[in-house]
């Protein structure tokens, strides 16, 4: 493990990087391209008459489709592989109408009373369902000023989108599904009742979606597979649900079929309703923002037998498989990142010990990177790092490096459950690759009274992280530009973040989400202006013109990028935070492309090598 000391200089180099007190004594710089021998700016320019006539200014923008490649297996077909989860059964389930009748087979344990018992327990309101979409393809005209860089990404450089089952598919009483967490995420905590659940309804028009990206250029998807979708009972010895199964074996192969590559994460905040005893009494959390119930007794092999269903099913079309998406925001305790860290060893080492999968294993984190206010002040860099180090190497520590919790960690969640020497052994190495969403950044300082006098005390206000945090430096001017909720854009501080993650835990850097609700988007009066969203355009452009800086001059090997979403969908709860590059027409559920989409594509079409 590397002393704090070595830590906070570290940290105090990339700080000094940020340039956040940069002098300004005149004017920017211009691009030496602006001027010949210094010509331009002494000289005088020479006015004169020319015929008029109008000139068209428009410029026609094409889409480049993916094209099929020879088809890859990274496993084993499920034929091959059935003895490691053995004795599994199928069953099928219907559609949960609650004007229905009642089912009669109560004696069944597994049976369609015990399945829509489940239903009537979540209570949901403003339960609804809607049909199909049909759409049409418009280009619209490039940015004027582009970027003027000369760098490329590597050739094996991962370019796609990225979604979740909870927000995008909808049909959540259909085909077997039971309900999860995030169908009562914000019932009875004074956030109101959510609209519906309708989402996008990608459960019956996956294939409209993948044939859309596919048009795009988009090679990689990002898609999670709902644990209550596939074992509606959740635990293990309940019976697997055949329909679900086939809806995710068909997805993978039409999205293979159209050229593209299916990357899964296993658990997306979506718990089973099954692990709550009062999914509507959930107390304060002391670790995230919520309980994701890992800390239940039965979650953590429950989990992993969920996972070894869906990995033996699919892992022979499958390359890249995340256990969890963002687990800080869903451990509600030290219990629950115990359950964590070691059901997602157990997956990896399933996978590549007895499958012997040939593709790549890891798990998503986040964490708004923290920046020090003052980089000259050894206080602002030591909360910095305390900020990001309980975020991230709570969980990157022992599944990386092999090495204990963090000091940050440790000090603030005192029920803890400690690592020993084997269990720092299983641990290390269980991930192929860092996945990090990092949408933001944010500014922060220690509290006045102290970081440990905060760590000890539950009920301070900035518990548990235990810094202030801003949205502007001391110059009093934003961080960046302001998105409709928590992102302002920030890429100068994406390139610190990329080197930080690089030079701590020494593996490969997947961006497996970023993207920008622009300004009361979902206020706007005319589609048009929806789809005209330079402020997207301009997110995705310099996040990935500075991580390109990243690769080719601080040497940090990213490998990968996806931007969320590939169309607005429901942000737990509503659908007026609009992250998509596509919008969906809540009525209709008809797709449109957005112009932040074609300059992302345009923007990695531009600088892929061929």
């Amino acid at each position: 493990m590397r002393s704090a000391a070595i830590l906070v200089s570290s940290w105090a180099t990339a700080a000094l990087a940020q340039q956040v007190y940069a002098p300004a004594d005149g004017p920017v710089v211009r691009p030496t391209k602006c001027s010949v021998n210094g010509s331009y700016a002494t000289a005088t320019p020479i006015y004169s008459f020319t015929p008029f006539s109008f000139t068209q200014t428009e410029t026609m923008r094409t889409a480049t489709s993916v094209i099929p490649g020879p088809t890859t297996t990274y496993a084993p077909p499920y034929e091959s592989l059935s003895h490691l989860v053995p004795d599994l059964a199928t069953t099928t389930w219907g559609n949960w109408d609650p004007n229905a009748a009642a089912a009669t087979d109560s004696a069944d344990p597994y049976g369609q009373a015990a399945w829509s018992a489940i239903w009537e327990r979540a209570n949901l309101a403003n339960f609804t369902e809607r049909g199909m979409y049909s759409t049409t393809l418009v280009l619209p005209p490039p940015s004027y000023f582009q970027p003027q860089d000369s760098y490329y990404f590597p050739k094996d450089f991962e370019f796609g989108v990225a979604g979740s089952a909870s927000q995008i598919e909808g049909a959540i009483a259909d085909e077997g599904r039971t309900p999860t967490l995030m169908e009562i995420i914000t019932i009875g905590r004074g956030e109101g009742d959510p609209k519906d659940y309708i989402t996008n309804e990608n459960y019956y028009l996956y294939k409209q979606d993948i044939e859309r990206l596919a048009a795009m250029g988009v090679k990689y998807y990002s898609f999670s597979i709902p644990w209550a979708r596939i074992l509606p009972f959740a635990l293990e010895g309940s019976p697997v649900n055949k329909q679900g199964l086939d809806h995710y074996e068909d997805l993978i192969d039409f999205a293979i079929a159209k050229g593209m590559e299916p990357h899964v994460t296993l658990i997306h905040f979506d718990t089973p309703l099954q692990f709550y005893a009062d999914p509507y009494n959930r107390t304060g959390p002391t670790v995230g923002r919520g309980d994701g119930g890992y800390s239940h007794p039965e979650f953590q092999d429950s989990f992993v037998h969920y996972g070894k269903v869906v990995m033996t099913h699919f892992a022979d079309r499958v390359p890249v498989w995340y256990t969890f998406n963002e687990p800080l925001l869903y451990c509600e305790n030290g219990k629950a990142v115990d359950a964590v860290i070691k059901s997602h060893a157990r997956l990896y080492h399933f996978y590549h010990e007895e499958i012997q999968g040939a593709g790549r294993v890891s798990i998503k984190f986040n964490d708004n990177f923290g920046v020090p206010q003052d980089p000259a002040k050894a206080e602002d860099v030591e909360a910095a790092n305390h900020f990001n180090e309980f975020q991230l190497a709570t969980f990157a520590n022992p599944i990386f490096l092999g090495q204990d919790y963090p000091e940050a960690f440790k000090m603030t969640i005192p029920d803890y459950v400690p690592l020993n020497e084997t269990d720092l052994a299983y641990l290390n190495g269980t991930a192929d690759f860092l996945g990090i969403d990092p949408y933001t950044a944010t500014v922060v300082s220690p509290p006045s009274g102290g970081i440990a006098a905060c760590a000890a005390n539950l009920s301070d206000p900035l518990f548990p992280y235990c810094v202030n945090q801003y949205t502007n430096t001391t110059t009093g001017w934003n961080i960046g530009y302001r998105s409709e909720s928590y992102v302002y854009m920030t890429p100068t501080y994406l390139r610190t973040y990329l080197n930080y993650l690089w030079n701590t835990w020494r593996h490969p850097v997947v961006i497996t989400e970023f993207g920008f609700p622009v300004f009361h988007e979902a206020e706007a009066e005319n589609l048009s202006d929806q789809l005209f969203d330079q402020p997207r355009s301009d997110y995705y452009v310099q996040f990935l013109s500075e991580t390109l800086k990243a690769i080719w001059e601080d040497g940090v090997h990213v490998a990968g990028a996806f931007a969320w979403s590939f169309a607005d969908n429901w942000e737990f709860g509503d659908y007026d935070q609009h992250f998509g590059i596509q919008t969906v027409n809540r009525t209709t559920m008809e797709r449109r492309y957005k112009k932040s989409f074609f300059d992302l594509v345009d923007f990695v079409a531009a600088r892929t090598q061929k």
